[in-house]
């Protein structure tokens, strides 16, 4: 078969065989012929890995992102592959093509006046879930836990005479988290209206119940929602607040207010530091300001100046 030919056959089968969608069989067709145009359109048995590898760098060099370097190559990979398998070519160039590392997004989070403006909007509310909200929120700023753990914490997961808390992380695994006195008094008026979201007659061994879930507590969906409705209503965007960016809220002003990272690890339940690394993010520009502040150098030439 002609260049061309192999190019919609290859297409046909993505759109029959594996049931590729149209824009996906429309990309892949511009990532192959690209590729064949920026390579010289040679004969597909004529192809070395030399020459994907070169491919790889034209990309770079043109300024292409990450994500779009990735889907261009996965495209050329399946085509050569393609080839092999229809005995177009006796060997497969593509096979040990280099592929860059995938940029991991930094964490959002958000600011200390934001989730202050957060846990005053919903606990001036009137209504009873809402004044639950606010104590969840602070909970879940105060001690960096996930939404499964917030929404699965016991009633008696605090120690109030130590302000800690027993979270119980990924794979059951248990740690003590310190609780910020002010959250502690949060949970403490808290149980004073527990009882109204179960009724006065009934027990549940979870600190936030709800009886409308199966679970017996309340869901990720149901905070998750919950948690836009309130941000809507404190005028902050709802598409930059989730359950993971207060946890990623707390990690980051913790950093910002010098606690070690260490110890954000222990506290978050990561057991890799390089997770944690990533909220590090937020030091580069505090950190130049107190190298400028306080740095010898820094001193003398304010002086001389």
């Amino acid at each position: 078969m002609a260049g061309q030919n192999l190019i919609d056959s290859f297409l046909n089968m993505m759109a029959a065989e594996i049931g590729a969608s149209p824009n996906t069989v429309a990309a892949y067709r511009r990532d192959v012929e690209q590729f064949a145009e920026l390579t010289g359109a040679k004969n597909w048995s004529d192809y070395t890995d030399d020459d994907l590898a070169e491919y790889v760098q034209e990309l770079h060099r043109s300024g292409y992102a990450v994500r779009s370097v990735l889907r261009k190559i996965s495209a050329v990979r399946d085509f050569f592959r393609f080839l092999y398998s229809e005995n177009e070519i006796s060997e497969n160039p593509a096979l040990d093509i280099t592929t860059p590392k995938k940029e991991k997004p930094l964490p959002k989070f958000l600011t200390e006046r934001e989730v202050t403006l957060l846990v005053r909007t919903a606990r001036e509310s009137n209504d009873l879930s809402h004044r639950r909200l606010a104590v969840m929120i602070e909970l879940m700023y105060a001690c960096g836990l996930r939404v499964s753990e917030l929404g699965g914490l016991p009633e008696n997961c605090i120690n109030f005479d130590k302000k800690q808390i027993l979270v119980k992380g990924k794979g059951s695994k248990e740690r003590l988290v310190p609780v910020a006195e002010r959250a502690i008094e949060a949970v403490l008026d808290y149980q004073t209206i527990r009882w109204q979201f179960i009724g006065r007659n009934r027990r549940s061994p979870w600190l936030f119940p709800s009886l409308r879930s199966t679970s017996g507590h309340i869901t990720r969906h149901g905070f998750f929602k919950a948690l836009k409705e309130v941000a809507v209503k404190a005028g902050i965007y709802p598409s930059s607040v989730s359950p993971h960016v207060l946890r990623h809220s707390f990690a980051t002003h913790l950093l910002s207010h010098d606690v070690d990272l260490r110890s954000v690890q222990k506290m978050l339940g990561h057991e890799d530091i390089s997770t944690t690394e990533l909220y590090t993010h937020i030091l580069s520009e505090s950190l130049f300001q107190k190298v400028n502040q306080g740095h010898p150098l820094a001193n003398r030439m304010r002086k001389k100046a």
